[in-house]
Formats: C-alpha cells, structure tokens, sequence
C-alpha cells in the first residue's frame, strides 16, 4: 500500500459528481468527488454515507432541513434517508460508503456520466 495524495487525486477528476474510488477499508469504499450545483433526490436503503468537505461549500437537503458543510466539515446521511446535495460553485468531497449501493446512479442526473470511477 502506498500513500495517496488527496488533492492530487483530486486534481485529476474531470466531471463534476463523478466518484473515483481511492481505497476499501473494512468494507467501505474511500472516494473523492468534484461537485457544483445540485444532484437528484434519492436515498440509500442499505448505507449511511459520509461526506467530508475538503473545498467550497456544500449543502446536504434533507426532507426537513438543510445541513450546511463548509470546508474540513462532514455530516453522515443516515441509511434509508432522502438527501440532495447542492454545491455552492465547486466543491470537493470524499465521500463513504458500503462497496455495495442500492443506488448506482447516486443521484447524478441523466446526463452525467461516471467514466471517472475506478475500481
């Protein structure tokens, strides 16, 4: 195992809501994300899931409130939980989850596509 640069890894994502896994520990992916506007509603019946600021502005809708997360901030979305991230111009994430989802698209809209995710 060797160790793995966060902000270049980060640099190299080209499309925003794409995740690139970077590790698996005790059974969670470790991914990073680059984000900006907002994503679909949706929920995971099977996971919670983490997200860890690292850069910008981001806010976590929930059905009855917003969490609001600003940089080296984080907040887990209970399983089972409606949530909708909306970026506040560009974000930049790691996010934390299950190596399995109930939800592949993960709240992308149509038109993104995830050719950045590695596995």
């Amino acid at each position: 195992m060797e160790k793995i640069q966060i902000r270049k890894e980060l640099s190299s994502i080209e499309k925003y809501w794409t995740q690139k896994v970077l590790g698996e520990a005790n059974g969670q992916l470790i991914k990073i994300a680059k984000g900006t506007g907002e994503l679909n509603w949706h929920k995971h019946d099977d996971q919670d899931e983490l997200f860890l600021l690292y850069k910008g502005h981001l806010t976590i809708q929930l059905r009855d409130r917003n969490i609001e997360l600003y940089e080296d901030e984080m907040f887990i979305v209970p399983k089972g939980m409606e949530h909708c991230p909306k970026a506040h111009g560009d974000v930049e994430l790691l996010v934390m989850g299950l190596n399995v989802t109930s939800n592949a698209a993960g709240g992308r809209p149509e038109s993104w596509t995830p050719d950045n995710i590695a596995s």
